[in-house]
């Protein structure tokens, strides 16, 4: 059986299942949070996580087989994804970042470390993960990283540094991508699980940011850092591969969780203009306002339908270079317009902490950046129109 959602998709009963999971936890324990844990700025909201891991929202995502809650197709994670995000885009990201950290985990990981990594995300109280790819000097290039893995014995021996690590503060595992063989760009590139109490690993102070502070992040200091052989990801030389097509499911939750964001802004703004009057009369009566939710409205339902449109050929096995960064890019700058939009329409009121509204565009200027700038999107995009 199968119910319509927005732009005449169909959802399965086991979908509209998840979304009312997502959409009725959203609303009654991630909103009520979101100003908070923006004020506490990097304070980890462990309340809201505990409540998430005890109705399967924090590993939803992960397979049957090691205890997840086996949704493994793009689209409904998506789904949910909106839904969490509708709630607050800080703590909806944070609440799902489990998937970012076994995607890789997933991709190049054998049946031994599947089991031993991932079954500890489904417990009743799930360890933070994170993951390690972004350096001080290489941020939208990847693939220049410089921080080093050497071979010695039956381990490695890890130097460099890592920064802007979303969950660094609190998490007990990384995923962390170094090179094997210096100079030869994405061909070393390899992936090794390391815990937090390794020697030699230093974890930075959290970083302050404009928003999204519910995700703390921070930089990593790998000092002579020893990771066993039976760590390591895949073979030397394969990270890179699961790196990409990590980048490619990410990319689109992201435009899944941009659509959260601008329904969000949507919806306040539509209630808010539906009470405050002007001139005698409620604003949303004035065209330049009903002109601008009109605008919102198409963009929140355009950034929906690109994402989905990803997710699918996702799942059908297709490549999705171009389709995933189509989905950020779009998602991500209409989420700043719709962020600016809200707080333009409110006003004075909108600038103040009084609404939620000035916070979400603070949130919404990072989805513009992460995983690769708006530029990048670009630049992937054009180049996939030359070949």
């Amino acid at each position: 059986m199968t119910r319509e959602v927005r732009g005449g998709l169909a959802m399965t009963e086991e979908q509209a299942a998840f979304v009312r999971l997502a959409r009725d936890f959203a609303a009654a324990e991630i909103r009520p949070r979101a100003r908070e844990v923006d004020e506490a700025d990097h304070a980890l909201p462990s309340q809201v996580l505990e409540k998430a891991a005890a109705v399967g929202l924090t590993s939803f995502m992960i397979p049957e087989e090691y205890g997840g809650g086996g949704v493994t197709d793009l689209v409904t994670q998506c789904l949910v994804q909106e839904e969490l995000c509708h709630g607050d885009v800080s703590i909806g990201n944070l609440t799902t970042s489990a998937g970012f950290f076994a995607a890789p985990v997933l991709e190049l990981g054998s049946e031994e470390q599947k089991r031993r990594f991932l079954a500890p995300l489904c417990s009743g109280l799930p360890p933070l993960t994170a993951l390690a790819v972004t350096e001080p000097g290489a941020g939208s290039d990847a693939a220049s990283l410089t921080t080093r893995a050497v071979r010695d014995g039956d381990s490695y021996v890890l130097n460099g540094q890592k920064a802007w690590i979303s969950n660094g503060p609190y998490a007990d595992l990384f995923v962390i991508f170094a090179t094997v063989a210096p100079g030869t760009r994405s061909k070393g590139i390899t992936a090794f699980v390391v815990p937090r109490g390794a020697r030699g690993l230093t974890v930075g102070r959290p970083m302050l940011k404009m928003g999204q502070r519910g995700i703390a992040c921070a930089e990593l200091f790998l000092e002579d850092v020893r990771v066993p052989v039976a760590d390591r990801l895949g073979e030397e030389g394969q990270g890179f591969r699961g790196l990409m097509r990590t980048f490619d499911a990410s990319r689109i939750l992201i435009g899944a969780a941009c659509t959260g964001l601008s329904r969000a802004a949507l919806d306040a703004t539509l209630a808010y203009a539906r009470e405050r009057e002007q001139f005698g009369v409620k604003i949303i009566e004035h065209q330049a306002v009903a002109f601008r939710l009109a605008d919102m409205a198409a963009k929140v339902d355009v950034s929906h339908l690109v994402t989905m449109r990803a997710a699918r050929l996702f799942d059908a096995g297709e490549s999705v270079t171009q389709e995933s960064a189509v989905a950020k890019l779009t998602a991500s700058e209409h989420a700043m317009w719709c962020t600016w939009a809200a707080v333009q329409t409110h006003g004075g009121w909108g600038y103040s902490r009084e609404y939620l509204v000035e916070k979400w565009m603070r949130d919404a200027k990072l989805e513009e950046i992460e995983e690769g700038t708006s530029d990048i999107q670009r630049l992937i995009i054009s180049r996939s129109l030359q070949s």
